[in-house]
């Protein structure tokens, strides 16, 4: 294949427009070979290998995105010996994909299904700060202390969590719902650090992963990303998670004292 500019080349590969592809090479984030690209700079697709942040760019396979709102009881994996329906018996495609990231078994919500490793790394390394929301029903009585430590950081068996964003939507009885997105995917996270409060996550669903979200989605249905929805994930730098003060929280001034 005969050599072609840089920034046509990530526009082809669906990285953005010609123009936003250029901002990413004036960025200093696209390398071609061992060398950062500069504007102008061309290459082949073929014999060249170009990189986006680090990571290496597959430019000869089509790249698919779908975004699948799982229902529980699925696997989050490709296969199961055991012959558990996995979250690829809900995707009708030609063609072999992966799913990014992972959902338990009974976790409910946001799942990223693409044939795309690059785009795949980014969403998961931590050093991209992709962020994670999801909505939890929880048992167990949340005092203003036990928030402090989930918002802070929770002491797990490996080790203690980075800050994360939570708030309180809802108190009904002994049960209490809450929001929280975190910036790391460690196994079952949510429902260890609840654990580590005394809470019971009784459902879990994940509601937005970065700039994407469930909107339109029915549970066990999927679409396709846009070319927008796919630019922004591929660019995706999220700001530090901010805070939220207890007097946004709900139910907490009739809870127990912490002790």
């Amino acid at each position: 294949m005969a050599e072609m500019r840089v920034q046509k080349i990530l526009a082809g590969a669906g990285l953005g427009s010609r123009r936003q592809c250029e901002e990413l090479i004036v960025e200093g984030r696209v390398k071609v070979n061992d060398r950062v690209a500069k504007l102008g700079d061309k290459a082949d697709p073929e014999r060249d290998i170009i990189y986006l942040d680090g990571v290496p760019l597959d430019l000869r396979t089509e790249k698919k995105y779908f975004l699948l709102n799982k229902p529980p009881g699925y696997i989050t994996t490709v296969s199961d010996p055991q012959g558990r329906p996995t979250v690829m018996d809900l995707i009708r495609e030609e063609g072999r994909f992966f799913p990014v990231g992972r959902l338990d078994k009974d976790t409910r919500g946001l799942l990223l299904i693409t044939n795309d490793g690059h785009l795949a790394q980014r969403v998961m390394h931590p050093r991209f700060g992709m962020s994670k929301t999801y909505t939890v029903l929880a048992e167990g009585y949340l005092t203003p202390g036990k928030l402090k430590r989930l918002r802070e950081g929770v002491e797990l068996e490996d080790g203690i969590t980075i800050p994360a964003k939570v708030r309180v939507l809802g108190r009904y009885g002994d049960r209490v719902l809450l929001e929280i997105t975190l910036k790391e995917g460690r196994k079952r996270q949510v429902r260890r650090m609840c654990a580590a409060v005394g809470l019971k996550v009784l459902d879990l669903v994940r509601t937005r992963l970065g700039p994407l979200d469930l909107s339109g989605v029915p549970e066990g249905s999927y679409r396709e990303l846009t070319p927008e929805e796919v630019r922004a994930l591929l660019v995706w730098r999220d700001e530090d998670l901010q805070k939220d003060g207890l007097e946004r929280d709900v139910g907490l001034e009739n809870e127990e004292p912490e002790e």
